[in-house]
């Protein structure tokens, strides 16, 4: 098992930044790819972000490229999601995932191929 528990959400103007943290414990860490995920109310839950094992692939949901970036850290069993020039469009519950699948040397946007989930975190963007 791996648990994830992020923290960093909050209420921020349009055009702030935002840090999210996902702190993981149980498996090796270095072994999974990680991911974000977001779901905002009413809608289904949507990719943001994914990297992989090692940190030096990543993947980006196309409205959040040049304004995201996820970050891994191995030592510290961390992962990250920086968030800048945030808009209202963004708010939303965010979620951090691990990969169902050890080892693996791909990354995923499907959330089904994530076996892991924390609790997510509030990010509420105000026009």
């Amino acid at each position: 098992q791996v648990q994830l528990v992020e923290s960093g959400g909050g209420l921020v103007q349009a055009g702030g930044s935002l840090r999210l943290s996902c702190a993981a414990s149980g498996r090796t860490f270095s072994n999974y790819a990680m991911g974000w995920f977001r779901q905002a109310p009413g809608k289904e839950r949507e990719f943001v972000a994914a990297i992989s094992r090692s940190g030096g692939n990543t993947y980006y949901l196309d409205s959040v490229k040049g304004r995201f970036t996820i970050s891994r850290d191995n030592a510290k069993n961390t992962v990250n999601l920086q968030m800048s020039s945030l808009k209202p469009e963004d708010t939303a519950v965010y979620y951090c995932a691990a990969d169902l699948y050890s080892g693996r040397y791909y990354i995923t946007v499907d959330s089904k191929e994530y076996g892991y989930w924390g609790q997510g975190t509030q990010v509420t963007v105000s026009s």
